[in-house]
Order: structure tokens, then C-alpha cells, then sequence
């Protein structure tokens, strides 16, 4: 039995968080800095993460490289099994040539990449996290939005900086309710008190959308767009996490704001549509873009009524398929389905002696989002004809794109395992709360680090969730505002997070590049991140204190 000490290295938890930071330390500065391909900086990382907990925090050889086994098979699955379902069904339409014609409809919306670039990775992004989350969002839009015309490099960095907002309350709600059972807070005292931080950011992040995707003039020429989507998403997120059901939040949010824009393009266009030659480099294969983003080797006649079905018949089913998964009959029915056991070796306990929920695999082979999108992707190979034959050889060039990224996805999450099990995080987090008054500031930053170690905001919120409380008490702070707070810092660092800069890179290609979208993203949180802070420090001040529950 193996139970994690707190400040292993001479009793100073001080010197101990120092230790325990290296491997994430190291493993940023090998991406964002020296430029190390992401597998090969992953698995660095995760070779000192082990060390040191064998060397500093004294966890057993075995029991480490057990814990390092469960999160390299949780990269595998979920993760990667729902990114390579997620690639496949697009694959298949394009090879069909359907996703032509899902371009040409976008275009007849409007035929500004800028507009589109909204829509897709803000809106109908949004409505992916609601219902499926664990980075098929970003998977899914990027690839949409390469195939439109954006370059690679730039449609991932616009996926990720979307996947921001709706996380709070993504896959119906599940990091909320994970909140309240750990912290014991009841589940809508937490969704109010995320109301009054998480939409604010959703009135900022589509213009710095539209900076990514132009620059300054973006911002000058479109930002009618981008208020109609910030403000049509931020008001509903509001009203529905306030007053319920929370498991519905992201989902109107992300239909209103889709419809909001889509009805202002119809009285408003910007004056001059952004074609930016800069970008025909950058795209995949070269090639200059006609007026509305096709390859000039193939321009498009205007799709039929059918054509246009077709083109979206893919993304419905999606959209139906999560949808149903999520009723309460029907999820429990493929609930009933899951395997769990005790993983072998993981005899570990907290500091408080109690078993790590991390001990416990739960194998979701059918209520896994990867699971719907086969499903879906079986029944768009069959609503568009497309022989079995080809949608097999599709999948095997998915898979065979994929295999680098997934190396790095396995490492990423064997690495935040690692920290986990053996107390590093844990350190990490109680070194925080020891800010004092100056904890309010950090508080967020607490759950930033958490989704951008484990690339989610519930497990985010499982791990720091109760610390938060515990600390806020301790200084007087709020304890409903500080689980808020980790909430919210979450939905910030889920665009840090080395699992979904991987499964961005392996969507549109740029594996081996994740660096780079590692700098580019940076930049947004940096923006966001300090915002976010003085909200919170403001909300336990007299000035806004009056908000929180």
C-alpha cells in the first residue's frame, strides 16, 4: 500500500511543489521553447515525472509503472477512439466528395472565411463540447474548417481558443456535477456561481477569434459577427446555468449563437469578404483560393437542395446521435454496459488514507463518445452510399495518420497519471492554497493547472475542487466562489493542455508541430487567464461580492 506524502522532500512543501513541477516545467519549455517534437517531449516529461516520484515522493517501481500503463490505455481509450472515429467520418466525406458541398453552403452564408471560422469553431463547436467533449470538438472543427479553406496551422489555434466557454458545463454538465460531489455544494448554488464568471469570458473570446483569423482588420471589418455571437451565447449560458436545467446550458447557448449569426448575415455582410492571398502557403497542398475558398482546380456549381442534405447529413446524425445518447433511459441502458475494475498494482491511497479514485478503470466501450461516432459514422457511410470497402480504407488512413499523436496523447496522459498518483499534484495544489489572502488571485490559476495537466475540467475539478474549499475557508474567501473559480481557470487551460494541442495537430495534419500551436495559443491565454483573475478577486471584494451565491 502506497499512501502520497504531501512534502516528501525534508518535510518543506515548498521545496517539494519546486520538485513536483519540473516534469510539467520541463515538458512546456521542451514545446513551447526549444521546439522538441510533442512525442518526444511527452515522453521526456514522463521519465522525470516517474522519477521523481520513485526517487523524491518514494512511490514503488511497480506501482508507478502501473500508473503509467492506466494513462497511456486512457489515451488510447477514450481519447484516441474518439479523435480516429471523429477523422474518420469526415474522411469518408470527403472522399465522397460530400464536404464540397458542405463548403458551398457554407460559402452561400457567407462567403467570409471569418464568419465561417465563428460559426464553425465557436457555435457548432460549442455544441459538440455539450455533448460529447474529450477533444472531439477540436478534432472535428478543425478538420471543417481546413477543409474550407482556413490553413492548418490557423484552423486548429481558432478550434482551440473556441473550446473554451462551453467547457464549464460540457458533456451535459458533467464538470458541475462532478464539483458538487466533491466539494458537497449543491450542483445549482455551482452553476449559479459560474454564471457570473464563465459567460463574460464567451463576450471576449469571439474576437479574439477573429484577431487569430485576420488580425486587427478582422476584428474592424467583422466584429458586428463576432458581438452577435459572443452576446447570443453569453445570455442564454447565463440564464440557463442560473436557473436550470444545467445539462442544457451549452447546448442552447451553442443554437442560439448559431442562429443569432446566421439571421444577421442575412441584413448584414462585412464590405470586403477576407480571401487573404498569405494564406494559400499555408494551406495543405497550396494552391490559390477562388472567391469562396474552393481550389481553383475545382470550382463548384451551386449545390442542389439534396447536395446540401447530404453535405450536412453527417454532422445531424452526430448531433441526433449525442443527443439520444444523453436521455436518461437511454444512457442509463448503454451505462449498463460499462466494465469497471480495480486497475492491478494501484494500491494507493490519499494523504488522508482514503483509495484514489484514479484506482478504478471504467472501460465505456459503449456509452464513449468514440462508440456514437462509429455508430454515426456507419450510418453516414450508409445514407451516402458509400461502399464498405472504401469507408474500411478510409479508417486505415486515419488510423495511419494518427499514430503519432497518439503516441503523444498516451505519454501526455501516462505523465499526468504519474503526477497524480504519487501526490505531485496534489503538492502542487496545497502549495498554492498557502497564499493566504493572495489565494483569491490564484484560485483560478489552480484549476487552469489542472485542466492543462489532465486536458479536462472535471478531472480538474476532482482534484482541486474539495482543496479549493478547504483553502477558501482557511482565508476567508468564499468556498462556493473558489469551486467556481477552479470551474472557470479549467476552461482556460483546456487550450494548454498537451492532450488537445495533440489531438489538434493529428486532425489537420501538423503532427510533430504541436509547439508551435502551443505558442500561438499562449498568446489567447495569456489575454484571458489575467481577466479571469481580477473577476474572481473582484467578486471577493464589496465591489462585486453581491453576485456570488
Amino acid at each position: 500500500m502506497y499512501q502520497q506524502p504531501t512534502a516528501p522532500l525534508g518535510g518543506s512543501l515548498g521545496w517539494s511543489a519546486l520538485t513536483a513541477a519540473v516534469p510539467l516545467l520541463l515538458l512546456f519549455l521542451l514545446l513551447g521553447v526549444f521546439r522538441v517534437r510533442a512525442w518526444i517531449a511527452s515522453v521526456t516529461g514522463l521519465l522525470v515525472a516517474t522519477a521523481v516520484a520513485i526517487g523524491v515522493y518514494g512511490m514503488p517501481f511497480g506501482t508507478a509503472v502501473s500508473g503509467m500503463a492506466e494513462g497511456a490505455v486512457f489515451g488510447l481509450f477514450p481519447v484516441m477512439w474518439i479523435v480516429a472515429n471523429a477523422i474518420w467520418v469526415y474522411r469518408m466525406t470527403r472522399d465522397s466528395g460530400d464536404f464540397d458541398r458542405l463548403r458551398e453552403a457554407f460559402s452561400r452564408v457567407s462567403d467570409d472565411r471569418r464568419i465561417q471560422g465563428l460559426i464553425i469553431a465557436f457555435s457548432f463547436g460549442a455544441l459538440l463540447e455539450a455533448l460529447a467533449g474529450f477533444g472531439a470538438p477540436v478534432a472535428i472543427c478543425s478538420v471543417m474548417l481546413v477543409a474550407l479553406g482556413l490553413p492548418a496551422m490557423r484552423a486548429v489555434t481558432v478550434s482551440l481558443i473556441a473550446n473554451t466557454v462551453p467547457v464549464a458545463w460540457g458533456g451535459v454538465g458533467l464538470p458541475i456535477i462532478t464539483l458538487g460531489q466533491v466539494t458537497g455544494i449543491p450542483v445549482d448554488t455551482l452553476s449559479r456561481a459560474t454564471a457570473h464568471v464563465v459567460p463574460v469570458l464567451a463576450l471576449f473570446v469571439p474576437m479574439l477569434l477573429l484577431v487569430v483569423l485576420d488580425g486587427a482588420r478582422g476584428v474592424r471589418e467583422v466584429w458586428p459577427a463576432a458581438a452577435v455571437a459572443g452576446l447570443a451565447f453569453a445570455v442564454p449560458q447565463y440564464a440557463v446555468a442560473t436557473f436550470g436545467p444545467i445539462q442544457l446550458v451549452d447546448i442552447v447557448a451553442a443554437l442560439a449563437s448559431a442562429g443569432s449569426v446566421l439571421l444577421l448575415t442575412r441584413f448584414w455582410q462585412p464590405r470586403r469578404s477576407e480571401h487573404s492571398a498569405r494564406t494559400d502557403a499555408e494551406r495543405p497542398g497550396g494552391g490559390a483560393l477562388t472567391p469562396t475558398g474552393v481550389a481553383a482546380t475545382g470550382v463548384l456549381t451551386a449545390p442542389s437542395r439534396v447536395d446540401v442534405f447530404r453535405a450536412f447529413a453527417p454532422y445531424l446524425v452526430i448531433i441526433v446521435f449525442f443527443t439520444v445518447s444523453v436521455v436518461p433511459s437511454i444512457k442509463g441502458v448503454l451505462k449498463a454496459a460499462t466494465v469497471t475494475f480495480a486497475w492491478p498494482g494501484l494500491a494507493v491511497r490519499t494523504p488522508q488514507g482514503e483509495p484514489v479514485a484514479l484506482a478504478t478503470y471504467k472501460f465505456d466501450w459503449l456509452a464513449t463518445p468514440g462508440t456514437v461516432l462509429l455508430i454515426a459514422g456507419v450510418v453516414t457511410a450508409l445514407m451516402l452510399r458509400i461502399g464498405a470497402r472504401t469507408a474500411l480504407r478510409a479508417y486505415g488512413r486515419t488510423l495511419s495518420q494518427l499514430r503519432e499523436a497518439g503516441g503523444t496523447v498516451m505519454a501526455v496522459l501516462a505523465l499526468a497519471y504519474v503526477m497524480n498518483l504519487s501526490g505531485q499534484t496534489t503538492t502542487l495544489g496545497l502549495f498554492l492554497a498557502t497564499a493566504g489572502s493572495f489565494f483569491v488571485v490564484l484560485s483560478p490559476l489552480l484549476g487552469w493547472f489542472g485542466t492543462a495537466v489532465t486536458g479536462s475540467d472535471t478531472s480538474s475539478n476532482s482534484l482541486f475542487g474539495a482543496l479549493q474549499v478547504s483553502a477558501a475557508q482557511g482565508t476567508g474567501m468564499s468556498p462556493t466562489l473558489a469551486a467556481a473559480a477552479n470551474t472557470a481557470g479549467g476552461v482556460l487551460g483546456k487550450m494548454m493542455s498537451p492532450q488537445n494541442l495533440a489531438v489538434g495537430a493529428a486532425a489537420v495534419g501538423l503532427a510533430g508541430r504541436e509547439g508551435e500551436i502551443l505558442r500561438r495559443v499562449l498568446v489567447a491565454s495569456a489575454v484571458l487567464v489575467p481577466a479571469l483573475c481580477l473577476l474572481v478577486y473582484l467578486q471577493s471584494t464589496p465591489v462585486l461580492g453581491w453576485l456570488v451565491p
